[in-house]
């Protein structure tokens, strides 16, 4: 099955009253990961690639300082794997851009094959998000491509996504959001938050999803909302990193049955890139444990050096730089230090995802799900702006 865009996969999410998982990739083995799992499950998939994952995936190792043309180039090979490998995959694909920060990376992923943006203004006044959400929209809704917007402000960090403070969505601006831009779907701030250090018993407001959901409704809009910050953060993954040298403290996720609380309201797309990074990173701290001869490793032997150097981080692109452009570039890989990596890449994203696809209850509804390509939504948009 072909890529297909987002907006339609998440209308059956809402109308059958389960959640999406969105999940994050930084290489070309866990995209490949993402789609196995889903393909298992009969699950659609959603792949995202953030900003900055771009960058990476253009060969920038210093991945906060990529540029445009480095985001085309990672844009490109990330579209690249994920096309080749949903091919033959039977299942609904969505490659998605996360935290798109402006009108030029949204243009750098749709121009690599990206089916779906983000663009998050929500670090802006009301007026100026509307203003460049609504400018996204006017490029991509032309192209198929569905729209997602943000409105409020987590805390936390995520790439180049932070803030010390969470300021709540007001549900009263929903309506009015979705109506002077014409997105898609909204993801709103109502007590995740980014990273792996969340807080303890974390409460979701789930009024606020409440309250704008039924606000969108009354007004005839789906509301297609999205929870961002939503990893769970596994405490037992966290254990066996501290238990073989890993130093990560205070973290804590968003519990499990807070996430299904809030999809009868709406929340029908629920991101997670930390539980992710964090699987991987204990795998590769179990596998140069049980291995030690490969610590000296010529071709993954840096790595440990990394991870060794940097046991307060679980990003595996902090570690990753010395292999990246093998993992990025070569799709024949042969060298068997280096396929020992891909395989711990992918059984980590199996553990997570796999998990998630059941909790969040999409597994099986593939067949619930009305898919439209990106020429099919062209006509769909068009017919909305017409009868508008």
């Amino acid at each position: 099955m072909s890529i297909v865009p987002m907006k339609p996969i998440l209308e059956a999410a809402l109308k059958n009253g389960y959640a999406q998982g969105a999940f994050n990739v930084n290489t070309v083995a866990q995209a490949e990961a993402v789609i196995e799992v889903h393909k298992m499950f009969r699950s659609a998939a959603i792949i995202q690639g953030a900003d900055l994952a771009n960058a990476f995936m253009g060969g920038r190792s210093d991945f906060m300082n990529g540029t445009v043309e480095d985001k085309k180039l990672g844009a490109k090979r990330i579209a690249d794997a994920v096309y080749k490998y949903a091919e033959h995959a039977d299942i609904p694909v969505v490659l998605h851009l996360d935290h798109g920060k402006d009108i030029d990376s949204v243009k750098a992923a749709i121009d690599g094959g990206y089916t779906s943006v983000m663009i998050d203004g929500s670090s802006l006044p009301y007026s100026d998000n509307v203003e460049l959400t609504r400018e996204v929209v006017k490029y991509a809704h032309p192209l198929g491509v569905t729209v997602e917007g943000e409105l409020g402000v987590l805390t936390g960090i995520e790439d180049h996504v932070f803030s010390d403070k969470s300021t709540y969505t007001d549900p009263m601006l929903a309506c009015d959001f979705f109506k002077k831009t014409g997105v898609d779907c909204l993801a709103i701030s109502y007590g995740t938050q980014h990273g792996a250090v969340k807080g303890n018993n974390i409460k979701l407001r789930r009024e606020i999803a409440i309250a704008a959901s039924e606000n969108l409704r009354h007004s005839g809009i789906n509301p297609l909302l999205v929870s961002h910050g939503s990893s769970t953060v596994p405490a037992y993954i966290v254990e066996r990193i501290n238990q073989l040298g890993g130093d990560l403290k205070n973290t804590n996720g968003i519990p499990i049955n807070e996430l299904k609380s809030v999809i009868p309201y709406g929340i029908c797309k629920i991101n997670v890139d930390t539980d992710i990074r964090l699987s991987i990173t204990r795998n590769f701290r179990e596998f140069f444990t049980n291995h030690p001869d490969k610590k000296k490793s010529t071709t993954i032997g840096r790595v440990w050096d990394l991870m060794e150097q940097n046991p307060d981080k679980f990003d595996p692109r902090i570690y990753l730089p010395p292999v990246m452009d093998k993992l990025i570039i070569e799709t024949n890989i042969t060298d068997s230090d280096l396929l020992s990596l891909v395989s711990l890449i992918k059984a980590g994203v199996h553990e997570v995802v796999g998990t998630l696809i059941v909790q969040f209850g999409s597994f099986g509804r593939i067949d619930r799900i009305n898919t439209r390509s990106l020429s099919e939504m062209i006509d769909i948009y068009n017919e909305e702006m017409r009868i508008s």
